[in-house]
């Protein structure tokens, strides 16, 4: 099976062994950052270095000067990549003998929130989440589709992965996050990820909902939560069960509608900037209405849209079954597996998982990260992808 590693510049960026060590697990390919947002990185081998803060959102080359005048636009990177890093690194690798894919965050941006807080996805109680930008607004839409195009289409790269084409909610991941002491389930966190900006007020009248009714409707769904009920179900039932089957499925529609609408834009605008053959994967979920780094689609319409897409499996691949049903025609289906032991991954089982995986449809593989990892489990990886 083709897989790939993901990277960051500083994994490579002053560290002349790095290229070779990554070719040498027995990858065809680096999913290589180009646009990430903020992040504290360990890097266990580098010689200048073993922890790299990136402290905000940033794309990790020279951002055109096309953007001077524009309100929304992206941050370069500052000390942890400066320059064009991403290129440097992609030379670097790219002599080692590896295809280089770019890596695009989009739809996750604490900087962007903090400096322009009405960007931000605004839950039902009218906090902001500045980490999530609206995917409604048409500013924020036209920022996205041009940042996606930019970033993902770098000199030499043969491809890329986008991540966080879609919703954001409440659950982020944040550094010191304190928002699990009240259990909201799968539909709580729905319901708290819900926006009522104003561009998704808007959308919700045109479709026939009065927005204040909407939001308060939420908070009375939420309130036996927040006493201590036992959360609801997963699952569409159990958004139905808290809103009603009509405006539930109203204000799916809605975000349904946005989502989809952005990621054919995106798609359509690294296509038009990549020449012949460039590869465009997504980062996926199949249920529509998850919010995340993994945008939650419709199987059969994204797998129109994009060549495929890179699918979590870390703990199970089941979740690969849904676009493995609807694959009708050879799209990439990549397992994405973590080999970080301390991040939850399992490179020892590298080699079944990937069997595992391959049995539910993945025609491919992606490991996080190779930067992370330790050296034993980089020894691992490198013997799982051997026995494959």
């Amino acid at each position: 099976m083709r897989t790939s590693a993901f990277v960051y510049p500083w994994d490579v960026v002053g560290d002349p062994a790095a290229p070779a060590r990554i070719a040498a697990l027995g990858v065809e390919q680096a999913t290589l950052a180009a646009a990430y947002h903020s992040t504290r990185a360990l890097t266990p081998r580098h010689p200048r270095h073993r922890v790299v803060t990136a402290e905000h959102a940033a794309v990790l080359y020279q951002p055109g000067g096309h953007w001077a005048a524009r309100t929304l636009r992206p941050y370069p990177a500052g000390d942890w990549a400066p320059g064009d890093a991403y290129g440097e690194a992609a030379a670097a690798l790219a002599e080692a003998g590896l295809d280089v894919h770019t890596w695009v965050i989009l739809a996750h941006n604490s900087r962007l929130g903090a400096e322009h807080p009405d960007t931000s996805v605004v839950n039902a109680y009218g906090d902001r989440y500045p980490w999530a930008p609206c995917i409604a607004q048409p500013a924020t839409r036209a920022y996205l589709v041009d940042l996606a195009a930019e970033a993902a289409v770098r000199p030499g790269a043969r491809g890329t992965e986008l991540e966080s084409l879609g919703w954001y909610g409440l659950a982020h991941l944040h550094a010191h996050d304190k928002t699990a002491g009240v259990a909201l389930g799968e539909a709580g966190q729905y319901l708290m990820s819900l926006c009522f900006c104003p561009a998704c007020r808007a959308g919700y009248g045109e479709r026939g909902l009065d927005p204040e009714e909407l939001a308060g409707a939420v908070r009375t769904a939420l309130e036996p939560v927040w006493q201590g009920a036992a959360p609801s179900g997963g699952g569409r039932a159990g958004v139905e069960k808290l809103l009603g089957e009509t405006t539930a499925a109203v204000t799916r529609a809605w975000r349904d509608d946005t989502a989809r609408t952005l990621q054919e834009a995106a798609v359509a605008a690294v296509r038009a900037a990549a020449p012949a053959g460039f590869q465009v994967l997504l980062h996926a979920d199949p249920v529509s209405y998850h919010c995340g780094a993994n945008a939650g689609v419709d199987p059969a319409h994204i797998l129109s849209v994009a060549d495929g897409v890179v699918v979590p499996c870390t703990g199970g691949a089941g979740l690969l079954t849904p676009f493995a049903d609807q694959n009708r025609a050879g799209a990439v289906l990549a397992a994405n597996l973590t080999i970080v032991s301390g991040m939850g991954g399992s490179p020892d089982t590298l080699a079944q998982d990937a069997d595992r995986a391959r049995d539910l449809g993945a025609t491919e593989l992606r490991l996080y990260h190779a930067g992370l990892a330790s050296d034993g489990d980089l020894v691992a990886v490198r013997s799982g992808l051997a026995g494959l």
